[in-house]
């Protein structure tokens, strides 16, 4: 069975000021006792569901940011990813290129890491200033440079567009040295002001100046151009990759395939059902290591919320729904759920609807959270 396994680390050195993902600064001196307890969960948890479903497909190391562990930590955590799910397809790790050397990234390497992700998000060191990065330009060219030395062959890049200050030559900037690195995979994401972020509370102030919303559409066209004219498909809304290295983890989570999380805050679905584990690191540390369930959250996918999962998941891709998968998940055929929905789409342009597939448009694509919100079933 496919399934794969999601891994959290909450730490970070520096809050950047647009995250609202569970992750926090300053609690350094939770890491030894967290990465114990999550080697912990890692042998209750995954032990089991190896078990049960046999290897996982893929691993991910997500935060925060992992690479802020040290060394010996980060050892004794993948030590113990590789004795309980032995050597998957692609194992990714999220570096911040600011915290990375020659010796981490080898150790990475020697521990069957095959995949990293940097979060660049921009190659303009005022840009990067601007929203909390913690490294410089010259910073992530010199990661990624080791990363190749340490024996990478597959490398992403996130980059950032519609940032305060940014304007389209800043970003044209950013995506030529991208592309000069010639990494296998590059995401792109706007900027969302999420609640409870610095960026929130400064647009509440009135103190946050951000591009208009057509010069905005303008980088979002430039990238989505600019990126298939340099071999780099477009096979998910926010993801380019070199045909061959596009992300198997990511693709699981759009394609309904299940995945367990482990570590504070992680989300998990399995058997059509989803959990989260408290964010609370403290609590997590304890409850692991009492032998309790670090779970808080336990969501009971009903028939019509796995439906729109489904359907607006499967959209994020290039590929689309597949009528063929939809019937066999739900035992009905999706035009006698979404037939009116899709027709209305089809007409305005946004999807379109052939043999076993609906997929986005280059314009549904755009306008992505519009579409999907008319796959909602429940209010």
């Amino acid at each position: 069975m496919q399934w794969g396994v999601y891994i959290h680390i909450p730490f970070c050195r520096q809050k950047c000021f647009y995250c609202d993902f569970p992750s926090w600064a300053g609690r350094e001196k939770y890491m030894e006792a967290y990465i114990g307890a999550l080697c912990r969960e890692i042998r209750q948890q995954g032990s089991l569901y190896v078990r049960q479903w046999g290897w996982p497909s893929t691993i991910y190391i997500g935060g925060g940011t992992p690479s802020v562990l040290p060394e010996e930590l980060l050892e004794q955590m993948l030590q113990q990813a590789r004795d309980i799910f032995g050597h998957v397809a692609e194992f990714t790790m999220e570096c911040n290129p600011g915290t990375v050397d020659a010796a981490k990234l080898a150790l990475l390497h020697r521990y069957g890491v095959n995949r990293l992700s940097f979060g660049v998000q921009s190659f303009d060191d005022r840009l990067l200033k601007c929203v909390g990065r913690i490294h410089t330009a010259a910073q992530a060219v010199e990661a990624i440079a080791l990363a190749r030395a340490a024996g990478f062959t597959n490398v992403s890049l996130d980059l950032m567009y519609g940032l305060p200050g940014q304007n389209l030559a800043d970003l044209q900037a950013s995506v030529a040295q991208a592309l000069a690195l010639q990494p296998e995979h590059i995401s792109i994401y706007g900027l969302q002001l999420e609640e409870g972020t610095a960026f929130a509370k400064m647009q509440e102030l009135g103190k946050l100046h951000l591009p208009g919303d057509e010069l905005t559409e303008q980088m979002y066209d430039y990238m989505t151009q600019e990126l298939p004219a340099h071999g780099y498909a477009r096979y998910e809304i926010s993801n380019f990759a070199r045909p061959g290295y596009e992300s198997r983890h990511n693709l699981s989570y759009w394609q309904d395939v299940p995945y367990l999380g482990l570590g504070a805050a992680a989300h998990s679905y399995l058997e059509h059902q989803r959990w989260q584990n408290t964010a609370d690191i403290a609590a997590y540390i304890a409850q692991v290591e009492a032998g309790a369930s670090p779970r808080t959250m336990e969501e009971p996918a009903t028939r019509e919320i796995a439906m729109e999962e489904f359907a607006f998941l499967a959209l994020r891709t290039a590929t689309g729904i597949s009528r063929a998968r939809f019937q066999q998940r739900f035992g009905v055929c999706l035009d006698s759920i979404y037939g009116a929905v899709i027709g209305e789409l089809v007409r305005q342009g946004a999807l379109v609807s052939e043999g076993d597939c609906v997929h986005l448009t280059a314009r549904g694509a755009k306008y992505g959270n519009l579409v999907f919100e008319k796959f909602l079933l429940t209010n």
